[in-house]
């Protein structure tokens, strides 16, 4: 499912215009995004929890020439799946 298809969703689940569902969706990411930004943690109960975690520095290998090369640290999103979604995964809901 691609954004088009989840605003198409969205609004037909909702019962809403689907322009009204774009800015509910992109206000959503929006908000998400921006909290991940700032290091909070989002928590949709049910359905999971968006986090940011922390990768550490590391040496890796350039792969055209084998080189060892420093990768520096960063911080990358994260999702952890609710239990109720994980549910609804595995009973096919």
């Amino acid at each position: 499912m691609n954004k088009t298809q989840l605003i198409d969703a969205i609004a037909q689940k909702a019962g809403i215009r689907k322009t009204d569902a774009t800015k509910a969706l992109n206000g959503l990411i929006e908000a998400v995004s921006e909290a991940l930004h700032n290091d909070e943690t989002v928590a949709l109960v049910g359905f999971g929890s968006f986090v940011v975690r922390k990768r550490a520095s590391r040496t890796g290998r350039n792969p055209k020439t084998g080189a060892p090369l420093k990768i520096a640290a960063t911080r990358v999103p994260s999702f952890r799946a609710g239990k109720a979604l994980k549910d609804a995964v595995r009973d096919g809901k």
